[in-house]
Order: structure tokens, then sequence, then C-alpha cells
């Protein structure tokens, strides 16, 4: 069945649709990952965007079964494909993968995810890198759609759980999640390190003196979608935790919502950073990590309060990769430590903040 994917500056790519026929928008964004498809599709943070993978081979090893472990999905980061669309070079119809159960095309569709493959994804990815991300629009039966912006839209309200969770054994640690789209595998993470997790929706109260888990002792703030200052009620409680002077710790858009709470800002950029070879570094020392990364937004260097420091810097464009208080346990990264996929250079990090709680 034949499918486009036009972008809004004109630009119309003629390929295949291998997804559910039905056409989509959203803003068009790549990642460079070899691997990881399934996690990919189903990352919260990719809410509102047609995700193009730059590997031209997709497809290859299929996509496992559901199998739940603590709760959640073991495989997949959460329990549907968040991506608007899906663009690939090569669809691998036939897979082969122990853990297969079926193929990405049966998954889509089953999804309702529309997709499309044989176009020139060099070629797409070169236009995303001059003229940066972009609105596109995938067009299968010639039935058109409208253009869409996710960044206008609260896009975490659309992720986020909508009552709170409790994960884990009560004898533990009690980290409190706010949850922006978290990953699934973040939750695993700490689940690992014999912590209670209680999980909230991104605007919930947990100072509220009816709220069960308000003695918690530290709090995590998870990675999600869209811009963050469209988290209005995350940052007022996060501003709280900060003059309780409770432990924090930030992944992702967590890193953008501690910066605006402490007082900074933040900005779009151009194609934002999507893949599992990142390179970061630790400010003023010889320490380099590979990272798995998944976000739009920055931090503005410049903006940052007195008190607070930037940890680290993509090696690459020198952006904030993380940001820490001086003197305070409070701190935050841009990149994923719990990886999957990608490295797991910067895993020490659960265990630094959990050293931090009292």
């Amino acid at each position: 069945m034949k499918a486009k994917l036009i972008l809004e500056d004109g630009t119309v790519f003629e390929g295949s649709s291998f997804g559910f026929p039905f056409s989509t928008a959203g803003e068009v964004v790549f990642n460079t990952g070899m691997v990881g498809y399934p996690e990919s599709l189903t990352d919260p943070s990719y809410a509102g965007q047609i995700l193009c993978l730059t590997y031209p081979l997709i497809g290859n090893y299929g996509v496992p079964s559901k199998i739940l472990e603590n709760q959640l999905i073991k495989n997949f980061e959460s329990h549907k494909i968040q991506v608007q669309g899906l663009i690939v070079q090569d669809y691998s119809e036939g897979y082969s993968h122990h853990s297969a159960s079926k193929s990405l095309s049966e998954w889509l569709t089953e999804e309702k995810i529309p997709a499309i493959t044989g176009i020139d994804i060099r070629a797409l990815t070169k236009i995303l890198r001059e003229k940066g991300a972009m609105l596109g629009k995938i067009i299968i039966k010639n039935k058109d759609v409208d253009f869409y912006d996710p960044n206008k839209e609260n896009l975490v309200e659309d992720v986020s759980i909508h009552k709170p969770v409790t994960y884990g054994e009560k004898s533990g640690k009690k980290i409190l999640l706010v949850d922006c789209g978290v990953k699934n595998n973040i939750i695993h993470e700490f689940l690992k390190r014999d912590v209670q997790i209680i999980r909230v929706p991104w605007d919930f109260d947990f100072f509220d003196e009816k709220f069960e888990h308000k003695n918690f002792d530290g709090l995590f703030i998870s990675n999600g979608p869209g811009d963050p200052k469209m988290c209005k009620e995350t940052i007022a409680n996060i501003k709280k935790t900060i003059e309780k002077e409770i432990p924090i710790f930030g992944i992702c858009l967590g890193n953008q919502l501690l910066a605006l709470a402490a007082g900074a800002d933040t900005y779009k950029l151009k194609y934002g950073h999507r893949s599992q070879n990142q390179p970061c570094y630790i400010v003023g020392k010889k320490k380099c990590f590979i990272t798995s990364q998944n976000h739009g937004f920055a931090i503005k260097e410049a903006t940052l309060p007195p008190n607070w420091e930037v940890w680290m810097k993509n090696a690459n464009d020198d952006t904030v990769e993380g940001i820490r208080h001086k003197h305070k346990p409070f701190f935050s990264v841009q990149f994923h430590p719990e990886s999957n996929p990608g490295p797991v250079d910067t895993n020490y990090l659960f265990d630094r903040f959990l050293e931090l709680l009292k």
C-alpha cells in the first residue's frame, strides 16, 4: 500500500505502509540507535512524535511477548506504543529471535500505529539536522490530515498515571516517584535496590495531609514528553520539596523540571538528542560516559542560580547534561542511566541517590 511522508516545509517522501493503514501527524524526530525499537516505541517521552529510525534495517528480531514483572511489562517501557507513527528505510518482515512472538508490522497494526518504509532515511535525517525537528504527516490511502504540533499541549498529562500506585516492600526506603511518563525500567532499577516506590500522577500534591505516604525519604522526577514549562503543578511541588531539603533525583524531563523549580530556564533544542551513544563528561574532570538519551529540550546554563552548578555536559555540543546543588542533596541528569536500550555506564547514579536518603 502506497504511503507518503509530508514535512511542513513541503518536502515529500514516497514509500509503502507496513503498519496500521491510517493517516497521522506529529513532530518528526530521528533516533540513531541500532537496536531497541520495542523499548523506543513504548517510551512515553516519544508521545506526539513521528519517529524516524536511522539504522537502515528494522524489524529483523521481531517483537517480544509481554511478560509482567513487579506489576509492569518487563520487555517494554510502558503498556502501549507511544509514538504517532514510525518511519524506517528497510522493514524486515521476516524476523528471528528466541523471545519474538510477532512481527513489528503485526504489533503496529494491533496498536493502530501507522508506519512507512522504503524512503531515503539519510536524506530525511539531513533535513532534520539542518532545519531542525519539524512537523510532518504520514498520508495513507490519500486521506489527508492537518499538521499537529504536540509541543503546544501538555503531553505529560496524557502519559502519566491517574492515581497513586505502590511497588516494593514497605521495609525499604520510601521513594516518591513523580510520573511524567516514567519508563518501566527506571522503576525496575529502584526495585532491584530493595526500596519502596510510591508512583504518583504528575500534578499530585504529595504534601497533602491526607496522603498516607507524605513522609517519604526521597523524591524522584521521571522522564517524559514535551515542553517542561507545561508542568506548572509539578514544578510547584518540586519547589516545596527543595524547601524541605528532601533528597531529589531527576532524569531527562526531571532534569529540566528540577532546573525550573530552582529558578533556571529551559529551551528547545534544534533536533534533540535521541540515541544510545551520546558522550557526556563531568565538568572539570577527565571522565566521560556513553549514555542513552531521548529529549528535545535542555537547560540554559547561564540561568542557573548561584547555589547550583552544571555537573555534566554533552561532549558533542556542550549542552547541559546534569546539574546539582552545591550544598544540598539535589541532582539530576539529562540522559538515561537506566539505559534499556543502551550502555550502563551511569547506572551507579541510582546508588548515589539512595546514599543521600536519610
